[in-house]
């Protein structure tokens, strides 16, 4: 968007070339990022201890319905009581600790590009995408089903720009694809348009399979060797309140015996699926958490877990979902200071309830964002593209989210106080009432000394006038294309392509998809 510069003034002659730079090609990946700011802590430590008290008291006294027989003699296994008739398990709280000392509190999850292996655990921030989304949308075409070229585009639009520490799992759902082979679709778009972590489908003994035999192929191992290199997380859910049916239950066993990491996120809506009150959703989200992380050290002890948060409220008036409310805000950090208490990493997400991708949208997300980097958050899911509460993925938004992300990523460097940056003698260089525009230590730096933004005009107002009063949501537009367009994958080994396809092609013939 480059803009003919008519002004006379050295400093918005910048601003407008450092503002329109951005042309939609590849941008520099994402950096592992290490959060240098203290976490938010809301909870005092008895608030802390009565919480997790009473997640034990529930687990204990009321329990978990399990609608997996095999599941339910895990649990048995490991001294649980478990009913068969109303499929109740019951985990005393020795059990649960027991199972939660083998769990790790930070792992790695390896790419194929080594480069880009996903740490999680300690102070590292990483940012996932929009996930699970039936509806697509953009400026052009409207909100409609989402379609494989759809999902195809997310990655290639993502990835692109840079955004991601890894690149998600259903981004969209491709229902142009039939079902029973819908993941296999997923599976090759995931793997010949990055190089990153990707995520198994969270429902599904058949699609964690699969999963792992296609990472297994991808990373030219055995399924048994990825056990001792984990490659793969699930981010699935509880049928909250205090249910888990039996093909969640399917994933989450199948990726745990196998090493891979689960993130189990209960889905505690405020009025809804949870207590009104944010000490009774988090006691209950915390419950649920607990059980699964459990049942997950007992098929494998020291198998990767991650406890989701994704606590929010409901609009009391309608019953419909709301994100990036100051009730999420407190729930996000709330979550991770839990999670820091248990020794466990902690997902949380960068949510909206906004039907559109408007200034709704940015500052609710800006909310939840700041709580799940402030919190120390480990994993922060739905970072790109999520809009309506998760029924719409929209290519505007994820440009419009790639400004708020890449400029987190600049907030958390660490920032240089050497004597060059202290700039002593620039200062002294440049006469009272001068100007630094023309000094050498200016000059030497002024190239990379800022911030350069995805998304942001910062021209003056006649030269936005001039160009359309274009807002950031109509420039994101061109954004979104531009990168897709000259988006080009990361190599990809022909044989292992090849492998890929075989693989796929005889499953969908076996499915009968």
């Amino acid at each position: 968007m480059s803009r003919e510069n008519t002004g006379s003034e050295h400093g918005r002659a910048g601003r407008r070339e450092r503002g329109s730079r951005n042309t939609g090609a590849a941008t520099p990946p994402m950096p592992r990022l290490a959060n240098r700011f203290a976490p938010v802590d809301i909870l005092s430590p008895e608030q802390v201890e009565r919480i997790l008290d009473a997640a034990y008291a529930l687990l204990e006294t009321d329990g978990m319905k399990i609608l997996s027989p095999r599941a339910r003699q895990a649990y048995a296994a490991h001294g649980a009581l478990v009913d068969e008739a109303t499929q109740m398990v019951r985990l005393g709280r020795d059990i649960v600790e027991a199972m939660l000392a083998k769990a790790p509190s930070r792992f790695v999850l390896h790419a194929r590009n080594p480069e880009r292996d996903l740490h999680v655990g300690g102070n590292v921030v990483n940012f996932g995408p929009v996930n699970g989304a039936p509806n697509i949308r953009d400026l052009e075409r409207g909100r409609r089903y989402g379609d494989l070229e759809a999902f195809r585009d997310i990655l290639k639009i993502t990835n692109g720009l840079g955004l991601l520490h890894w690149q998600g799992g259903v981004v969209v759902e491709p229902v142009d694809i039939a079902v029973p082979v819908r993941h296999l679709e997923m599976y090759r778009a995931h793997i010949e348009l990055s190089d990153l972590v990707w995520a198994a489908r969270g429902v599904g003994g058949v699609q964690a399979r699969d999963a792992l035999a296609l990472s297994a192929i991808e990373h030219g191992c055995s399924i048994e060797a990825l056990a001792e290199r984990p490659t793969l997380m699930t981010v699935t859910n509880v049928n909250s309140p205090r249910v888990v049916d039996e093909d969640i239950l399917d994933s989450i066993m199948i990726m745990a015996e196998h090493g891979q990491c689960v993130v189990i996120t209960p889905f505690t809506l405020m009025g809804a699926m949870a207590p009104v009150t944010l000490a009774g959703a988090l006691v209950q989200q915390t419950a649920e958490a607990l059980s699964i992380i459990a049942l997950c050290q007992m098929l494998r002890p020291g198998a990767p877990c991650v406890m989701g948060g994704f606590t929010s409220n409901v609009d009391m008036k309608t019953g419909s979902p709301a994100f990036g409310t100051p009730e999420y805000v407190n729930a996000a950090l709330a979550t991770a200071q839990l999670g820091r208490r248990l020794g466990v990493p902690v997902r949380t997400s960068a949510v909206n309830a906004s039907p559109a991708p408007d200034a709704q949208a940015t500052w609710e997300t800006s909310f939840s964002l700041w709580a799940a980097i402030m919190s120390h958050s480990h994993l922060i899911n739905h970072a790109a593209g999520w809009l309506e509460g998760g029924l719409s993925a929209s290519l505007e938004k994820i440009v419009i989210d790639a400004e708020l992300l890449r400029g987190w990523a600049e907030i958390l460097k660490p920032i240089e106080f050497g004597d060059d940056e202290i700039a002593l003698d620039a200062i002294r260089g440049v006469a009272p009432g001068g100007h630094f525009f023309g000094s050498p230590h200016t000059l030497a730096r002024y190239e990379n000394a800022f911030y350069r933004p995805v998304l942001s005009d910062w021209s003056n107002f006649e030269n936005w006038r001039d160009a359309g009063e274009r807002t950031a949501t109509d420039r994101a537009l061109d954004v979104w294309k531009k990168t897709r367009d000259a988006y080009v994958p990361p190599p990809l080994d022909p044989a292992v392509r090849e492998a890929v396809g075989a693989y796929i092609a005889r499953r969908k013939e076996e499915i009968g998809g």
